[in-house]
């Protein structure tokens, strides 16, 4: 990994934090509010690709691991990687990397409604999938409850996987995924 990547991954890790500036909405029904980070997630896998977007969220990880408050609220610390949102906050590498490999396997005939999609499957269904799942397991939860309240998530996660797909398009020649297509 050169230099340069890493330097993506450490910005785009520094994003998702600002993103977590925004005060987030608790739902009520379940321990965990709608944020706008999940659209740092989306953007970091189809803007960096898979490689450097997961990696960004990793770093995001860590950061919230050693205790930096990252998250919304001023939040961070070991306790919130084993709470309600650790399912979510674990999935985030995993759909950055996702979302960055489908990125790149359709990277010369992109599209908005192609980097929608790939958003919409792994940005917000797996995210929410495996976030419910072990906020179910952990708040010993019924599923129903989890689900309904995962279901919350869907407009908001809509327009982010739509406002990471336009956003995306509009810098993609600015974009390693382009560097790497261009060498």
């Amino acid at each position: 990994m050169r230099i340069k990547e890493l330097v993506y991954a450490a910005l785009f890790a520094a994003l998702i934090a600002v993103l977590g500036l925004i005060p987030p909405v608790s739902l009520g029904i379940i321990p965990v509010p709608v944020t706008a980070q999940t659209l740092g997630v989306m953007l970091a896998g189809c803007f960096l690709g898979w490689r450097t977007g997961a990696l960004s969220l990793i770093i995001f990880l860590i950061l919230i691991a050693l205790g930096l408050p990252v998250l919304p609220g001023g939040r961070g610390g070991l306790a919130i990687l084993v709470g309600p949102t650790a399912g979510y906050l674990f999935s985030w590498p995993l759909a950055a990397g996702l979302i960055g490999w489908f990125t790149e396997a359709v990277w010369p005939k992109l599209r908005t409604w192609k980097l929608f999609a790939v958003n919409l499957i792994f940005g917000v269904l797996l995210v929410n999938l495996i976030g419910a799942s072990v906020m179910v397991w952990i708040t010993n939860t019924p599923v129903w409850t989890g689900l309904v309240g995962s279901a919350a998530f869907l407009p908001g996660d809509l327009i982010k996987a739509l406002l990471a797909a336009v956003i995306t398009m509009q810098l993609r020649a600015f974009s390693p995924v382009e560097e790497k297509r261009g060498a």
